[in-house]
């Protein structure tokens, strides 16, 4: 394996002092309600930072997969934004420093870029490690959102996961890097947000919410949150809307209660997601639920907080 330092360029005028969290998120493979976007957007934005290290997309990126957006401003090109992928010093809403690891999850030498990571956690004498991901699930988003959580910190497992499956899925470069941190003993927590499955393409703004608390249960460090509460509210008060005036949408919502309910009530049912029988829903019976939503939301206004 080529030298991991390389792909990345650090900031010579950044002093990290050691023993800091690290927090990280990575927009690719599944980001549903964009969770992980919001959430590091608005860290990003909100907070004061430095960039520690830049890592080099030409090494790491699929340009042609995803490619860059660059303004087309009437007859000329302009304001061409390169793909990020930084480790930054980051502040809280009290000032306590914390390490924000961003951007996109490479595409390419995830081995590589997993023992760059490790490398800098540990040149950096980082005391922890938190990320968060998200995934579409049948829930209902009447209630609170849901998390399975992964890692070593019982503590968080035991306090924080309502969903503890044993199965296989399919892995971004975060899990490889939580995979590696386990086997060095290296204190670490995945956070994966269960979102409701009809607001999964939706920038659903109690998502980020819900990221920045578990990563404050995780870090100990505060975030402000009041603006994403507050576009959260009149998000749900325009959801609750379309289902009272859409009685399939309702129907499908309400039996989604009963069955988070059931669960939460500590019922014989595996888990939230499950049907009487035990069955979670299969591909088709989603598709076949969100085809009926997408149907209903194309009749609403573009000011819909489920798109359009």
């Amino acid at each position: 394996m080529r030298d991991p330092r390389a792909l990345y360029e650090l900031n010579p005028d950044v002093v990290v002092p050691p023993g800091l969290p690290l927090v990280a998120g990575l927009t690719g493979f599944a980001d549903a309600g964009a969770a992980v976007a919001q959430t590091t957007e608005y860290l990003l934005s909100t907070l004061e930072s430095t960039v520690v290290a830049t890592f080099d997309a030409d090494e790491l990126l699929d340009y042609r997969a995803r490619r860059p957006i660059i303004l087309f401003a009437g007859d000329h090109l302009a304001d061409y934004r390169p793909p990020r992928l930084s480790l930054d010093l980051a502040r809280d809403e009290l000032g306590q420093p914390f390490l924000l690891l961003t951007g996109y999850e490479p595409d390419f030498q995830w081995e590589r870029f997993g023992s760059a990571v490790l490398g800098l956690i540990d040149d950096l004498g980082v005391s922890s490690t938190t990320w968060i991901n998200s995934i579409p699930m049948p829930v209902p988003h009447t209630r609170p959102i849901g998390m399975t959580v992964s890692g070593n910190r019982a503590d968080l497992i035991e306090a924080m996961s309502i969903w503890r499956p044993t199965t296989q899925v399919p892995s971004n470069a975060l899990h490889l890097v939580e995979y590696r941190l386990h086997e060095q003993g290296h204190p670490t927590t995945g956070f994966v947000l269960l979102i409701p499955h009809y607001l999964s393409d939706t920038e659903y703004p109690l998502a980020a919410v819900a990221a920045l608390e578990a990563i404050s249960a995780s870090t100990g460090r505060i975030f402000p949150t009041d603006a994403l509460r507050e576009q959260g509210r009149e998000f749900v008060a325009r959801i609750d809307e379309q289902v009272a005036e859409n009685g399939e949408l309702g129907k499908l919502v309400g039996t989604l209660e009963e069955r988070h309910d059931s669960y939460m009530e500590g019922t014989t049912l595996r888990s939230p997601l499950t049907d009487e029988a035990g069955e979670l829903p299969s591909a088709d019976e989603i598709a076949a639920e969100l085809e009926k939503f997408l149907a209903f939301r194309r009749t609403r206004d573009d000011e819909s907080p489920l798109g359009g």
